[in-house]
């Protein structure tokens, strides 16, 4: 669940970015897990959302684009209510209201989990490809199992009629 990164960093790698200082130990291990429940099990958290955290000692830094506002209040009270948690960060961007941004989230949505190849990764309650859509452009966030998959990802999302530009963020699970 977690790994070393070269910078000392601990990383979470279930879906949601995560770092913690060097000085990992128990406490804060313990915090990480915490925060990152409470994130994923948030009620409106979906595949349009994008949530990552920093945990550094007992102060939690919340980050990512969410599409409604009150996903963003909801994460900070939630990480907010844990215990050994003393301050909290709140650099979520909520994203802004678009009828067209809205259109192209559903049709990016279609194009990569009607997939043959990708729809096995449909079947979660909040499947691991995250949508963030600002102003036309796109952004692929999370993590599969393969790097074929994240390249067809890539180039579905790419061929959806009236997407500016395609920015491929996806993760290699091993």
């Amino acid at each position: 669940m977690f790994r070393r990164a070269m910078t000392g960093y601990l990383i979470c790698t279930m879906g949601l970015a995560v770092h913690a200082t060097a000085q990992t130990d128990r406490g804060t291990e313990r915090l990480v897990k915490e925060v990152r429940h409470e994130l994923v099990t948030l009620p409106y958290y979906g595949v349009f959302d994008n949530l990552s955290y920093r945990v550094e000692g007992y102060k939690v830094a919340l980050f990512g684009q969410v599409t409604r506002p009150t996903l963003k209040t909801d994460a900070e009270r939630a990480v907010k209510k844990i215990e050994g948690v003393e301050t909290v960060e709140n650099k979520i961007e909520v994203l802004p209201v678009s009828p067209n941004d809205d259109r192209l989230r559903l049709a990016v949505f279609r194009a990569i989990y009607s997939s043959p190849s990708l729809d096995r990764y449909s079947l979660r309650a909040v499947p691991p490809i995250h949508i963030i859509v600002k102003n036309g452009g796109v952004t692929l966030e999370g993590a599969v199992g393969s790097a074929g998959d994240k390249n067809l990802a890539g180039v579905q999302a790419n061929g959806v009629s009236g997407v500016f530009s395609v920015t491929n963020n996806l993760r290699v699970e091993k």
